[in-house]
């Protein structure tokens, strides 16, 4: 078989595995639809999050259903789904798992053994991760980068899909520790979730109100997610995508490449995984759209999620009434002019 028949098989097969990925996330939202009334965008982000393989944190004020979306999400996937509750006494090991000693009955020695943490899941919900230590915080850097934990001198490999979806309440003050920014660059995206409009309130009190409860069912195993994750690394980037990503993660930043508004209200900019994120972001995005190849929409798209948690503002910016996303939405808005 020549080259060229092998590489019009890998594309054919590619094609296919594209309607796939569009046919999964069709019917993830409507699975995810049978519970959670309206937040479309968000649902739409965490799939994103979900086929580019990167974690997300839902950030909204009490009762706007973030567990239970995070929840509903993990039941639409064929995966081991576990819950983290984030209380001020939780320690590190109640995450990753602790050793335990255990007595041989033959021989009578006593041996030390490695008992998995809730973290050894596909899904994992850090539930209101904000209201505990930076300590047991940082016990979820490594599980989340290098998806593995360190226990012991031991290394552990984590499963493989592996995701931490975490909620925060941005108003409770009492008992809460601000995530360090080591940890919110961790996450891919950032979603915000608002209140609902009166039509979806008045929805959510009649379904929430009856006798039936819908019932949420599973579209997808893990080896079939993480074959259409492969697919979304092979999704090709055009360069000018790619330099479009980068330049705008590099204007957040204060110094020679930043923008007007960056360098009046930023003190510290997005790194180089903000860019990664955007270009890889770029392409779950348009994967699940059916699309082969991301666009400059892509990337826009994803940009408020992406950079927003990324960008820590000064105190002119506070003064001013400034937010991230404000400061973000402003550099696409310049964005559009250039060349």
């Amino acid at each position: 078989m020549s080259t060229t028949e092998q590489s019009t098989i890998v594309q054919r097969d590619d094609l296919e595995l594209l309607e796939r990925v569009v046919e999964v996330s069709d019917a993830m939202r409507r699975e995810v639809a049978k519970q959670i009334v309206g937040q479309d965008e968000v649902i739409d982000e965490l799939l994103t999050a979900l086929l580019a393989n990167g974690h997300a944190l839902l950030v909204g004020v009490p009762g706007l259903a973030k567990t239970l979306l995070v929840q509903t999400v993990a039941q639409s996937l064929d995966l081991d789904f576990s819950r983290i509750q984030f209380t001020p006494d939780l320690m590190p090991t109640d995450i990753t798992g602790t050793e335990v000693i255990e007595e041989d009955r033959t021989t009578g020695r006593r041996v030390f053994r490695f008992v998995k943490g809730p973290i050894f899941a596909n899904v994992v919900l850090a539930d209101e991760i904000n209201r505990t230590p930076p300590k047991t915080q940082a016990a979820l850097l490594e599980a989340m980068q290098e998806r593995a934990v360190t226990a012991a001198g031991e290394t552990y490999s984590l499963g493989k899909p592996f995701f931490v979806l975490a909620t925060q309440n941005p108003i409770e003050q009492e008992g809460t520790y601000p995530l360090p920014e080591a940890q919110l660059d961790r996450f891919m995206l950032e979603l915000p979730i608002y209140y609902p409009s009166r039509e979806e309130e008045e929805e959510v009190a009649t379904r929430t109100t009856g006798e039936e409860q819908a019932e949420v069912n599973p579209i997808v195993t893990a080896s079939d997610l993480i074959e259409l994750q492969q697919l979304v690394r092979r999704v090709p980037a055009p360069p000018s995508l790619v330099s479009f990503a980068v330049k705008l993660a590099r204007l957040t930043r204060p110094g020679p490449e930043a923008s007007d508004v960056s360098q009046e209200y930023v003190s510290w900019g997005a790194g180089p995984r903000a860019s990664q994120f955007l270009v890889l972001g770029a392409k779950a995005r348009a994967a699940s759209r059916g699309s082969p190849m991301p666009s400059l929409d892509d990337v826009r798209a994803v940009a408020p999620a992406v950079l927003a948690h990324r960008l820590v503002l000064n105190f002119q910016a506070e003064a001013d009434g400034r937010t991230t996303r404000g400061v973000v939405h402003e550099l696409l808005e310049e964005s559009r002019d250039w060349s």
